[in-house]
Order: structure tokens, then sequence, then C-alpha cells
């Protein structure tokens, strides 16, 4: 357990949990809806360990944390005005966006869909991780499958602590419901609510309507 100021993040234990990254491991931490589970994307062997420790199905793809806006234009391809408008109204937020991915994911990291779920969230440190690592961070929830998520730290060191080397207590999260996740991968102009969270289906269908 390794206690990190949540909205003021100390940048020497930062790099710290990078390094562990870096090193191909899986990093526990707060999102701003619950807990979740970190790992480099680039490196498919940790990618496999969260598929593991989970006992997640294979062919479900993981979403992705950014830091900004600007880091999604990078990861994704064929974005349209739907992407640009709920970036701009949601984002930092609880919206988990999917779209087409760009070249430089790895086809395993997308659950060889092609497609690639990203958000930016409202939480300071999975965001100044994601900037010293220069790469996003996996973003599945910090618990077993079909087990309750994690809204503290000792939730996740109760469910999985014996499976993962680090999990950072930034204190409870702000939020109790999930991501709303909304799939734009179709295009032209397609969109389709595949879980409504923290963000009602409502305020999604006002912020594209023309």
């Amino acid at each position: 357990m390794l206690r990190i100021h949540p909205d003021e993040p100390e940048s020497d234990l930062i790099q710290y949990v990078v390094s562990c990254l870096r090193a191909g491991k899986v990093v526990g931490m707060p999102t701003d809806t619950f807990y979740g589970l970190a790992v480099d994307p680039v490196n498919l062997r940790a990618v496999e360990k969260i598929y593991e420790i989970k006992s997640r199905q294979k062919h479900k793809p993981l979403s992705l944390l950014i830091a900004d806006a600007e880091q999604a234009y990078e990861l994704a391809r064929e974005v349209d005005t739907h992407f640009d408008r709920l970036v701009e109204r949601f984002w930092p937020g609880p919206l988990t966006i999917i779209v087409k991915a760009g070249s430089r994911l790895p086809l395993r990291s997308t659950a060889h869909t092609g497609n690639v779920a990203l958000r930016v969230p409202d939480a300071a440190i999975p965001r100044a991780v994601v900037r010293e690592l220069g790469l996003p961070i996996t973003a599945t929830s910090a618990n077993l499958q079909n087990a309750t998520e994690c809204t503290y730290a000792a939730c996740v060191r109760d469910q999985i602590g014996d499976r993962i080397p680090l999990i950072v207590d930034g204190g409870p999260t702000p939020r109790s419901l999930p991501t709303t996740i909304v799939d734009l991968s179709a295009g032209g102009g397609h969109w389709q609510i595949l879980r409504e969270g923290a963000v009602p289906t409502h305020a999604i269908a006002l912020a594209l309507q023309p």
C-alpha cells in the first residue's frame, strides 16, 4: 500500500509507480469512479496478467485512461464531430468513449476488436501517472470478476491484494457509479450507449443533438 495525495500527487511517488508499470507490474490505483488496475498497455505480458488476476474473458477489451483529450487523437482514428462534442462536454469525467483504434496500439490490448475505449478521468493520480509514463494506462476495475467494485484501497487489498504487488491509496473515490460507455466506433454519426452510469443517457443525447 502506497499513500499518495489525491489532489496533489507527490512527484517522487508517481515516479515510483511509473517504474513499477515500466517493469510490467500491475498496480491498483484510484480513479474518479472506482479503483482500477493499471498496466502499460503496450506490454502484452502485463495486459495478460490483468485477465488472469480478474479471471476476465479474453474477448473483452480493456479501457484506457489518458491524461488529456489531445492524447485521444493520437490513439484513435476516424473520429468525428460526435467525439469532439462528448470530449468537450464530459472530459475530464466519468464518460468512456469507444472509437476505432489507431496503429500505435497492439491488437491484443484491444482484444482484437480494432476499437479502443478511452477516458480522461477527473482524478489527479492517474493523470499524473499517464503523463510521467508517456502512455495511457489500463483502467479495468480492481476487483474479481462478478465481485463488488472498490471505492477505497482496503477493498482492493482484501479482494486481490495477494495477486498484485502495489496498491496506491488515494483515499475514497468520489463516485460509486461506473462510467457511462458510449460506442462511436460505427462512425457516420452513429452512437450507442453500452452502459449507463454516472453520465445519464439524456445528457449524452443533448450533447449530440444537431
